[in-house]
Parts: C-alpha cells; sequence; structure tokens
C-alpha cells in the first residue's frame, strides 16, 4: 500500500472550492425537515426558557447527541449569531467529507487525478438520495450526519492506515454525534480488517451484521409495539424493505455487482486497496440487505425496525462514488476538461434543478442576514420576535407537507411550543415508542384541521393550554376573525394580530 500523502495548499483550496460549489448546487435552508428536529435542541441549549409544552419531542433526540452541546458551546465560544455558527459548520462537515475522501482516493488509486475525479463525483450528488433510506449524502441544512458522515470516512481512512488509534477516537467522536451511524462505520472497517487476515474471504458472509442484530435482542428492542407506535412506524414506508419501489430496489442492488466488477479492477489494475475495499463494500453491504429483511419482515421484529439497518448505505455510496468518480477520471475523463464539462455540468444543472423542485417557493440559498421569501418562513419568524416565549401553538398537523410551505420546521423557526404534528413528531415516535401515546392523543385532537370552528380551537386551549393558532388563509371560510386590536377580552371570535397573503397569526380568547 502507498504511503498517505497529506494536501498541500493548492488541494486545499481546491477542494474549499468544491464547497462553496457544492452549496450552490445544492442550496442552503438551514430549517428544513430534520432541523425541526435537532435545532430546537441548539436552541433550548441556548435558552433554556423555550419550548415549555411539548419538550419530550426535542429532549429526546438532544439527549442522545452531543450536536446540540457543540453547536450552542460553538455559539459561546466565537459569540457569533446562530445562524452563522450553523452556516459554518455546514461549510465544514461539507469541506471535512470531501478532505477525506480526497486522502482515501489518494491512497485507493495510483493516479492522483482519480481521488479528484471521486471528490468532484461526491460533491456534485450531494443531495442525491440513499436508495429508499430517505437519506441523502449530506443535507441543505446542519445536522447529526452532517458530521457523521465525514468522521465515518475518517474512520475508514485511518483503519486503511492501520492508525487503529485514531480511528477509534473519530468512531467514539461519531458516537458521540451519531450512534448509529457509528455502529455502521464500526461494522464496515471490521470487514476490511477481517478480509486483511484473511487470503481468500468468503464472499457474502453476513457474519458481523447478523450478530449486530442478535446482539440488541436482550436489550428489549424486541418487545411488543404499542398500536400507537405501530400507527406511526407503519406510515414511514422507508423502514420496510418490502415496501420500496423497485427503483429503490435498484439503488440497493445495482451497487453489488458494480463493487464486485471494482474489485476485478483493482486486480487487474494492481490496486490492492481497491480491490479489497471494494470486495468488502460488497460483503457488507449484501450482509445489509439480509439483515434488514430480517429485521423488517416478520412482525415479531417490530422493536427493532428503528435501527434502520439499510442506512447502512450511506456510507456504502460515498465510497461507492468515491471509486466511480476515480475510474471514470484515471480511465475515461483523464485530462481532457472537455470531458469533465461534459459529464459534471449537466449532472450540477440536473442537481440544481431538482433542488429547486424541492423547494419551489423558498429562496435557493437561505443565508443569514437575507430577507425570506417564503410566507411561513415570514409568518414563523414574526412569532418568534412578537409572542411570549410561553406561548403554545397548534397548526394544521400535516403544515410541513402543505404547498408552498417547502418543509420548514415550526419549532426550529418560531423558536415557540408546539401540539405534535404528523410529520416530523411521527418521525420522533419512531425512534422512541414512549412518546407514541402523547403523539396519538395530540394529533387525533387535531384531525379535521381545514374543517375547524371556534369551538374546536376552545376544546384545544382546554385540554392542552394552547393559546395561538397558525391559519391558511383559504381555510378560514366562516371564522369569525378580528384585527389586532379589535375586540374585548373574553369577545368570541379569533383576533389575529398578523397576517399576510398565505397565513393568520391568531391568540385565542
Amino acid at each position: 500500500m502507498q504511503a498517505s500523502k497529506n494536501p498541500g495548499i493548492r488541494d486545499i483550496a481546491l477542494i474549499a472550492l468544491l464547497t462553496l460549489l457544492a452549496v450552490l448546487v445544492q442550496g442552503y435552508h438551514p430549517g428544513v425537515e430534520d432541523a425541526e428536529v435537532y435545532l430546537p435542541g441548539v436552541k433550548q441549549a441556548l435558552n433554556p426558557g423555550l419550548y415549555p409544552h411539548n419538550s419530550e419531542f426535542l429532549t429526546a433526540h438532544a439527549g442522545m447527541t452531543l450536536f446540540p452541546r457543540l453547536i450552542a458551546g460553538s455559539v459561546r465560544i466565537t459569540h457569533l449569531p446562530l445562524d452563522w455558527v450553523l452556516l459554518l459548520w455546514h461549510l465544514a462537515c461539507i469541506f471535512l467529507l470531501l478532505l477525506g475522501c480526497w486522502r482515501l482516493g489518494r491512497l485507493v488509486f495510483s493516479n492522483s487525478l482519480a481521488c479528484w475525479g471521486g471528490v468532484a463525483l461526491i460533491s456534485a450528488l450531494l443531495t442525491i438520495t440513499v436508495a429508499g433510506t430517505s437519506l441523502h449524502l449530506m443535507d441543505e441544512y446542519l445536522n447529526t450526519r452532517s458530521f457523521s458522515a465525514p468522521a465515518v470516512v475518517f474512520v475508514v481512512l485511518n483503519v486503511v492506515e492501520r492508525r487503529f488509534l485514531r480511528a477509534t477516537l473519530w468512531c467514539v467522536f461519531t458516537a458521540a454525534i451519531h450512534p448509529l451511524m457509528a455502529v455502521f462505520g464500526a461494522a464496515y472497517a471490521a470487514v476490511l480488517l477481517l478480509l486483511k487476515s484473511q487470503r481468500q474471504p468468503v464472499a457474502g458472509k453476513p457474519g458481523p451484521a447478523l450478530a449486530t442484530t442478535a446482539a440488541l435482542v436482550p436489550f428489549g428492542l424486541l418487545s411488543g409495539a404499542s398500536d400507537a407506535y405501530r400507527e406511526a412506524i407503519v406510515s414511514r414506508p422507508y423502514f420496510f424493505l418490502l415496501r420500496w419501489e423497485w427503483y429503490e430496489w435498484l439503488g440497493v442492488l445495482a451497487p453489488i455487482p458494480l463493487l464486485w466488477w471494482f474489485r476485478w479492477i483493482g486486480r487487474k489494475q494492481n490496486l490492492p486497496l481497491l480491490e479489497r475495499m471494494s470486495t468488502a463494500l460488497a460483503i457488507f453491504s449484501l450482509a445489509t440487505v439480509i439483515a434488514g429483511l430480517v429485521m423488517t419482515v416478520p412482525p415479531f421484529f417490530m422493536g427493532l425496525v428503528k435501527l434502520q439497518p439499510m442506512r447502512s448505505f450511506h456510507l456504502v455510496y460515498i465510497l461507492f462514488f468515491l471509486f466511480v468518480g476515480g475510474l471514470l477520471a484515471q480511465w475515461v475523463l483523464k485530462r481532457h476538461i472537455w470531458r469533465w464539462a461534459v459529464l459534471f455540468v449537466p449532472l450540477a444543472a440536473g442537481i440544481f434543478y431538482a433542488q429547486h423542485q424541492t423547494f419551489p417557493d423558498t429562496p435557493h440559498l437561505e443565508l443569514p442576514g437575507t430577507a425570506p421569501r417564503n410566507s411561513w418562513v415570514e409568518a414563523f419568524l414574526w412569532i418568534k420576535s412578537n409572542t411570549p416565549e410561553g406561548a403554545y401553538f397548534a397548526l394544521d398537523p400535516d403544515h410541513m407537507s402543505l404547498p408552498g410551505e417547502d418543509q420548514h420546521g415550526f419549532r426550529a423557526i418560531a423558536e415557540r411550543s408546539m401540539l405534535a404534528d404528523n410529520v416530523k413528531d411521527r418521525g420522533v415516535v419512531t425512534m422512541f415508542p414512549a412518546l407514541a401515546e402523547t403523539w396519538r392523543k395530540q394529533a387525533r385532537a387535531t384531525e379535521g384541521w381545514k374543517r375547524f370552528q371556534i369551538s374546536d380551537f376552545e376544546r384545544l386551549n382546554r385540554t392542552f393550554g394552547v393559546d395561538w393558532v397558525v391559519l391558511v388563509r383559504s381555510a378560514i371560510a366562516g371564522l369569525p376573525i378580528q384585527n389586532a386590536g379589535d375586540g374585548q377580552p373574553g369577545s368570541s371570535g379569533l383576533r389575529c394580530p398578523y397576517r399576510n397573503e398565505t397565513l393568520l397569526v391568531c391568540r385565542l380568547n
């Protein structure tokens, strides 16, 4: 194995440039999707007075990861606004992912150009979906996977270089940020070491993955699931392999024979590390599919479904595209600039277009200090600045999936408590079954939201203490609406001190 080569100043500069280009292609949306799960934990760490109601939906995740304290600590140390800290960490995580892939590519390929092909391909495909797992290589916002992705690459890199202390430290850091991804990284590293110790490994041997599954049984993961938990988890088809679409299955099965082909290429071209890593990755992938079927098909294993073994393909995809890009650069693209342009310009344009379609009513880059141009974000920011920290809101339980909302998180942006919803809170329940009954009670209390009348809002107030609501203007026909200063205390109707072209923010009398 050739010695590792550290990047020079020009290499660092080019990786930094690719980082910026990657963000320009994928966009930046700090308050969308899973940011609704992770970002409130950061804000509560900075201000414990936030989220006095339903805080268990925040602390469930926050209590299992160093992420909130790491980001909150960064704010305190740098004295920078949180929005800037999030952006800088987002850039740093992408940079570290590309740097780790560059260093790994230098070990795998004999041609220095090949590692740049792998890095360029990964930077262009950051938001590609990993088969049917609902994951991207790197999200458009900062979360725990932003840290675990580069950290796992450095685990693999240091195992390859036989720097086991460094590998262990990276693995410990990954476990502190995202325990599940640390398990996947350690499992692949174990397969790599196992192959190193054997001259003729048995292909497709699923022992390590199945042993891990068996080891989890004593920890109560096979306990019976409640009806509320089943209701939550069956709403997530990506948990169950038999509910995947054919193209999602293709995303899992297609890489395996290609990895065996890469193994053959590595042997023929005297690239021993490519041969060994491709072999290990094929075995790891096959074992993951077997473990995924074992965990998600029999009803007896319902308690294991939340482990989501197929998410190990996040690491598989990173290494797979590193190999694909490296082989393309070495044997096809070479030093012909026009060939690189023919591949990467349409690819980047396609990803850019797909991202625009994913967030059609939101600016491509939601950078700190820029004015929001999404009516939901505008309303959430007004709520942040003009309502008490103890305010308790109710919204359409499906608001994150409504047209124009573009998956922005209410808690993440408005920094206020909210009744459990059917989108992200349901997802939290799939990982923390103890919250299932609370979620179902609140979700059922807001069923038929679009038909709610004053009596329904009064019921939410009496039952849960909700004192504010966010309403879509197109769905308020027949409701008595008052302006900010209208009405007397105790009068009927909704006093709505804020409104824009889409929403009303109203206080319950």
